[in-house]
């Protein structure tokens, strides 16, 4: 059975009495939800406006700019990795980003476009009509696709997690990182100067359309590419060669703070100095944390409905950890702090 402290934010009690018109706690700002078109690209604004890159971060973006090159990004889990794309699109009017999350599944022409071609013979045998001419209403442009159309300015391209894929992807890539430009044979055997397919793009909850020309996709501007990787495998030197490079820092003691303000206020930040200094100091001595296991901590603590122990004051100023050892610290947290601040390299111990 829960606490009687716990038993205050509690939902699931665990005791088999059915329940009704049950009401959640709100959720975090970070674990939000919109089912509306609209709503959800305000959703990813918020990704890009709560990060605060670091100095290396800011200056390999700027060079992959210049240089027109993708920017491989590896660090520990929550680091800001995928949050740096949404940081540069928002900064910069560049669109909301297009995600390509990577799995060992995943082949290159998954993220360049998907062609149904089942659908297409079904109409034409409902209608009696040769439709090969209307191929083009069946290819569908996926992330890495629409990110190589031509455009005055750059898209944001996310291949989330690239260190997860067939050993053969990061090879595939080569050609299209050199060339920016991508053939689509159903649509080249046509011999059509101009074709309409649809994007991954929505416009007001619709596909975007967009023309196609000669069945070869060209950018105009190379799109900023940011991939992440956590250091799960290696990559070949060639593709390494056509990448810059870039490994994010742990966020230091007044950056997590920094981090805790702009998700959860001022106050949480004061309620919660010891667990950021034990995080830090944690981080610092080898352990494998996402800054979002903080964040969940923090917010379970703060929350109205809690009652938690008030914690003991140390000398953590505004910007300076305390004097406190890893030890001493690791016993200020409660059970609960400990669970859900769990060491990622070690799964097994739950």
């Amino acid at each position: 059975m829960p606490t009687s402290d716990a038993s205050n934010w509690y939902t699931y009690r665990g005791d088999g009495q059915p329940q009704s018109n049950i009401k959640l706690p709100d959720p975090p700002s970070w674990r939000q939800f919109r089912d509306d078109a609209k709503g959800a690209a305000e959703q990813q604004q918020r990704k890009g406006e709560t990060f605060k890159p670091p100095d290396v971060a800011i200056e390999m973006v700027n060079a992959a700019l210049a240089l027109r090159r993708p920017l491989l990004i590896t660090g520990n889990p929550g680091t800001g990795k995928s949050s740096l794309a949404y940081a540069v699109a928002r900064e910069l009017g560049l669109g909301t980003v297009l995600k390509w999350a990577i799995t060992t599944r995943t082949t290159l022409k998954d993220g360049l476009y998907s062609y149904d071609a089942i659908a297409r013979l079904q109409d034409a045998q409902a209608s009696g009509k040769d439709n090969r001419q209307e191929t083009g209403n069946y290819i569908t442009l996926g992330a890495l696709g629409t990110a190589f159309l031509p455009a005055d300015l750059p898209r944001v391209l996310l291949i989330d997690e690239i260190d997860k894929s067939d050993i053969d992807l990061p090879n595939d890539l080569l050609n299209l990182f050199e060339d920016g430009e991508f053939p689509i044979p159903e649509l080249q055997r046509l011999e059509l100067s101009k074709t309409e397919v649809r994007t991954i793009d929505r416009v007001d909850g619709k596909q975007r359309k967009v023309n196609v020309y000669d069945g070869v996709v060209r950018c105009r501007a190379f799109p900023l590419v940011i991939m992440t990787s956590n250091g799960e495998r290696d990559f070949p030197p060639p593709f390494l060669r056509r990448c810059l490079r870039l490994k994010m820092p742990n966020p230091s003691f007044k950056q997590l703070q920094e981090i805790v303000e702009k998700h959860l206020g001022k106050e949480a930040v004061q309620q919660s100095e010891i667990l950021i200094d034990w995080f830090c100091k944690k981080v610092k001595a080898g352990g494998t944390l996402a800054t979002d296991q903080l964040l969940n901590a923090i917010h379970m603590r703060t929350q109205e409905r809690t009652s938690p122990e008030p914690q003991k004051k140390t000398k953590a100023s505004s910007d300076q950890s305390s004097d406190l050892t890893l030890t001493d610290l690791e016993k200020l947290l409660t059970d609960s702090d400990k669970r859900l601040l769990k060491d990622l390299s070690s799964p097994e111990d739950i």
